[in-house]
């Protein structure tokens, strides 16, 4: 058994105000589990995404939720559940006034290549993206995969 208080995780970068990866705490290794608190206009994911191997459910404890998915988006509300099957695009983020508190979960742990789509000024649409460590290592930043431009900047 394995037990972790969530404010101790040291929180990792990204489009979130704050994500917690629990799974390494608690010491799981079929399960990918984060924690997220969305201010308004954060997001879950660096963008439009899907995970070739992994399903994922998100768990909405306070505020309400958003997904971009490819049957339009679909408002998840706090005390609901959303999953998305292995390859199903989507992107969850904050659109209202207040804070969202969510847990995702992932299975299995290893998600695969992500497919990520975000939109590049240069190319004038939504483009594949990559995500990279800036050579400060103070930010994550979203690339362009056939400009190179950068598409959003996380820290």
């Amino acid at each position: 058994m394995e037990k972790v208080t969530v404010d101790t995780v040291e929180p990792r970068m990204g489009p979130a105000s704050v994500k917690r990866a629990l799974a390494g705490p608690l010491d799981a290794d079929d399960i990918a589990l984060n924690y997220y608190e969305l201010e308004p206009g954060d997001s879950f994911g660096f963008g439009y995404h899907r995970h070739p191997n992994q399903e994922e459910v998100f768990l909405v404890q306070s505020g309400t939720a958003t997904f971009e998915t490819e049957d339009g988006d679909v408002r998840v509300e706090a005390g609901e559940a959303i999953r998305f099957a292995p390859g199903e695009w989507q992107r969850g983020y904050n659109d209202g006034n207040e804070r969202v508190v969510a847990l995702a979960l992932g299975a299995p742990q290893e998600m695969g290549d992500t497919e990520m789509l975000r939109h590049c000024e240069d190319c004038g649409g939504r483009t594949h993206n990559y995500v990279e460590m800036t050579d400060d290592r103070d930010a994550l930043v979203t690339r362009c995969e056939e400009c190179g431009a950068e598409t959003g900047r996380f820290t």
